[in-house]
């Protein structure tokens, strides 16, 4: 384990190697009873270790680099663009419990649109970090709005957390909602009316 300098927010934090973290792991199977070296669990602390990694990947890219290209050839189109169901699944910072269900996001364009997969990367990268689901949809919102500096956002999140279904008040219809908007979206109720009927309105054939 070593110190590492966070040159962006000035804290001093510690880089723990893959190997510290598979130990920690291993020590964790043996507090909840298990017999660590057993063979059904002698891998189980790098398997552990390697999904975590993908898990909470976010911590490793920037947002608002996915956001850089953008396109300018389209016409004049000023209206909202609007992207649903894209896929959440991201853990809450207080049980580290899977938090699983789907985002909706809009925005309205001022003179250039981003490539539609951007928009879920954005939700993907905020996701694969310890969240807490107001952050998130926030989280999102903003760097829509300030990277692709747009006329409007607006962002729900629908989801489902484990911390509350397979613990503690066990309620497993339970689900939670958060919607966040900016610009125009906060400013204009015409534009969140037409929003939440497009993502709540299943188009038809």
């Amino acid at each position: 384990m070593k110190l590492v300098k966070d040159t962006d927010t000035k804290n001093i934090n510690l880089e723990v190697s893959d190997k510290e973290a598979e130990e920690a792991f291993r020590t964790i199977l043996t507090w909840m009873g298990e017999d660590a070296n057993r063979e059904g669990l002698l891998e189980t602390p790098k398997r552990v270790m390697k999904a975590y990694k993908e898990y909470f990947k976010g911590y490793h890219e920037d947002p608002s680099k996915i956001l850089d290209k953008t396109f300018g050839d389209v016409e004049g189109y000023d209206d909202m663009v609007v992207q649903k169901n894209i896929s959440v699944q991201s853990h809450c910072e207080h049980h580290m419990a899977p938090i699983i269900g789907k985002a909706h996001v809009a925005y309205i364009p001022k003179e250039r649109v981003v490539g539609l997969s951007k928009l879920a990367r954005v939700v993907e990268v905020f996701s694969k970090r310890l969240q807490t689901q107001e952050r998130l949809t926030m989280q999102i919102a903003n760097t829509l709005m300030e990277s692709l500096d747009a006329k409007g956002v607006a962002v729900t999140i629908d989801s489902t957390h484990q911390c509350m279904t397979m613990r503690g008040i066990k309620k497993e219809q339970a689900t939670t909602v958060t919607n966040y908007y900016l610009g125009q979206f906060k400013e204009d109720l015409s534009y969140q009316n037409r929003y939440l009927r497009f993502i709540t309105t299943r188009l038809k054939d």
